[in-house]
């Protein structure tokens, strides 16, 4: 029986189709299982650049090409186009096979023999070639071959390497790419390393190559999996791995692993794929979990699209952390009475107050955290010989003494008044499960790792068994915007020996990236494990238009600026659900909602969107943690705005708190900016935040 693969490619080209055609499309392939090749309609074309190119009628005015086997039963969809062009397309482009990776390539013969010449005639008066300090045989052992060889011998800059895109084959590209940004042939060489063959191939075996090409061409398992695949053509990056992320998803580690990188490099990728992979080969439940709602639900929505049957999903359990500390809490106490945020400070404030304290309760509020719930410090001898590392207010031992006196006064207040925090509420669900020899997990994969407390981390170690591959951790300290600090040694999750960076940005151009990289120039961040952190090696291959920095003298302009460039995204052709618009506080949207609905431009609250993709999102920079959109605004980074007084220990009350209070500030601005796909906006009213002055 006939059996259907599609290029991602042709996956791309389906997501900017109109619904009318799409619905034709997966109508016609959908039968492709069960037809004979006469009732699907596959023809010879005259004058092809291959003799295994077919056409599949889609409609009156459509065609779709497909790459036929010669000895096998699978069918490649390549592109489906106007009748025309699609003739015209099969008469131009040809596919082979990567003699480095065995994988199928298609290029664009007519252009590349075109643009020789001229290139040639560039490199003759050029004073240097982009790729002469690489020579021809590691350009060959990287993949490159002779027809793509003689096109990189006359690139002069990365501006000609950017417009060939489109025309070569998309693994050479990516080499010359990587070459371009500086990296070693050997490093290249490492990130093609998963995918290189190391047994003896036919290169002119395309059936074997399509086998091969699992990150360039998706295999159909039947009309539901076409359906599935069809109704998320732009979530192609969750179903398609680079080899250096399939390495990682694919290793079995011998305790806890995890994957770390900057933004938009695929960890959340790798760790989805990973939770796929171990439930698959597992018979117990596997926990994703992270620490917000928001990124629950795009995490839930992830698994559901790469969930390879309905077992598999089954066994996937995703829900965010303090949902699990309040599930096993209730098996044995029942719902807790939650304090609220004004009693916890109101209570703070009595106890100074009553034990007349030279503290704040803001600072006792933090010591707590910080310190007591981050030690698990449970004793007065404990706290006295506890660390305080990132707390910069140096205590004495009587100091120290009135310290644990405000805790303690504050717990035993909770415990008479039997009302919980969510950090006691982690704290008791972790001895509970420390009591019980049935674990509720075989398996726990964290994503956004870097903002989960110490607290926290514990429960994760105490909700699943320490065994082969029991935890899988994923995140960027870069991208911290919370209070949390952990050492993942102290929590007793060791991943030394264990760990994997990802280099290559997928989501963001590069000269966002760089762009917002230097929001964190000069910032030392940990990296969880007791030494510094570093995205200095992140980089992107994909260019577009610089981002636009622009400030206004009152937030009326601003917000009629911002609601003009929404207007002329969408003009463009950008789906309003693919523009998102963050701000540091609430209070900051209804101005630009206002702007936006003046102009008839849908906009919705990203907490109440519910998955909602024809209006504009507009939300807070904290709540964009995750996402990603093809354009992106960040408004009102003001120097009253960013950063918030509110969120910022005050430097005369504890230096090194402040110091990193201002870090998470600016990381939380990283993230904001770092959502952006193809076009930022940062804007500002009155004063630009201090974080964008060296960058304006």
């Amino acid at each position: 029986m006939p059996k259907l693969a599609i290029a991602r490619q042709c996956l791309k080209e389906f997501g900017r189709l109109d619904k009318p055609l799409q619905d034709k499309i997966t109508e016609t392939l959908s039968k492709f299982e069960a037809a004979t090749h006469t009732g699907i309609h596959l023809e010879k074309i005259a004058d092809t650049r291959h003799p295994l190119y077919r056409s599949i009628r889609i409609d009156q005015f459509y065609r779709g090409i497909v790459l036929s086997p010669e000895t096998g039963e699978t069918y490649t969809l390549l592109t489906v186009l106007p009748h025309d062009d699609a003739y015209t397309w099969a008469r131009r482009h040809h596919v082979s096979v990567n003699r480095a990776t065995g994988g199928l390539e298609v290029r664009d013969v007519i252009t590349i023999d075109e643009a020789i010449p001229e290139l040639a005639r560039g490199a003759e008066s050029a004073p240097k070639l982009l790729f002469e300090e690489v020579n021809d045989a590691d350009l060959t052992r990287l993949g490159i071959d002779e027809e793509i060889l003689k096109v990189a011998r006359t690139i002069t800059d990365t501006t000609q390497l950017d417009a060939l895109k489109a025309f070569l084959p998309e693994t050479q590209w990516d080499v010359l790419a990587g070459l371009a940004s500086g990296l070693t042939p050997e490093q290249v060489w490492a990130e093609l390393g998963a995918r290189i063959v190391e047994e003896p191939y036919d290169p002119d075996d395309l059936d074997a190559a399509v086998a091969r090409s699992s990150d360039r061409i998706v295999l159909v398992d039947g009309p539901d999996d076409l359906m599935a695949i069809f109704a998320h053509p732009f979530a192609l990056w969750r179903v398609y791995l680079h080899p250096t992320q399939r390495a990682v998803v694919d290793a079995n580690f011998r305790g806890p692993a995890r994957v770390t990188g900057g933004p938009g490099t695929g960890k959340t990728v790798v760790a989805l794929h990973r939770a796929q992979r171990l439930a698959s080969k597992s018979t117990g439940p596997v926990l994703v979990t992270t620490f917000t709602s928001t990124l629950t639900d795009s995490l839930r929505a992830g698994v559901k699209l790469l969930a390879n049957s309905p077992d598999v999903l089954e066994r996937i359990d995703v829900q965010h952390v303090d949902k699990l500390a309040h599930q096993i809490f209730r098996e044995v106490h029942g719902a807790p009475t939650m304090v609220g945020d004004d009693d916890e400070k109101q209570l703070w404030a009595s106890i100074v107050q009553r034990l007349e304290l030279p503290f704040t309760e803001a600072f006792l509020a933090a010591e707590w955290r910080q310190v007591v719930l981050a030690q698990d410090v449970s004793t007065a001898a404990d706290y006295l010989s506890a660390k305080r590392i990132g707390r910069g207010r140096r205590l004495g031992t009587n100091q120290k003494a009135q310290v644990w006196q405000a805790v303690w006064e504050f717990e035993n207040a909770l415990r008479e008044t039997s009302v919980w925090t969510h950090e006691t509420v982690c704290r008791e669900a972790t001895r509970i499960l420390g009591g019980r020899s049935d674990k509720p997990y075989v398996h726990i994969i964290v994503d956004e790792a870097q903002d989960l407390s110490p607290e926290q981390w514990r429960l994760v170690r105490a909700a699943v068994p320490e065994h082969q591959d029991d935890i899988f951790i994923a995140g960027d300290t870069h991208q911290r915007i919370y209070d949390s600090r952990v050492s993942l040694r102290e929590v007793g999750i060791k991943v030394t020996g264990r760990s994997s960076r990802l280099n290559l940005n997928y989501r963001t151009t590069a000269e966002i990236l760089a762009w917002s990289m230097q929001l964190l120039h000069g910032a030392r961040i940990d990296d969880m494990d007791g030494h510094l952190d570093s995205i200095a090696g992140c980089r992107s291959d994909v260019h577009g238009p610089p981002p636009t920095a622009k400030g206004f003298t009152t937030q009326t302009d601003e917000a009629n600026y911002v609601a003009e460039t929404v207007e002329a995204w969408i003009a463009s052709g950008v789906e309003p659900g693919e523009i998102g618009i963050a701000t540091r506080a609430k209070w900051q949207h209804k101005k630009i909602q206002d702007a936006l609905f003046t102009r008839g431009i849908p906009v919705r609250l990203l907490a109440k969107s519910k998955g909602a993709t024809d209006s504009v999102l507009i939300g807070t920079m904290h709540a964009m943690k995750g996402l990603e959109f093809r354009c992106m605004t960040v408004v009102s980074v003001s120097a009253k705005q960013v950063p918030a007084a509110a969120a910022v220990t005050p430097v005369g009350e504890d230096p090194q708190s402040h110091q990193q209070d201002m870090q998470r500030e600016r990381c939380v601005l990283f993230v904001a900016c770092t959502r952006a796909r193809e076009d930022l906006l940062v804007t500002w009213n009155e004063t630009p935040s201090p974080f964008l002055v060296p960058l304006i």
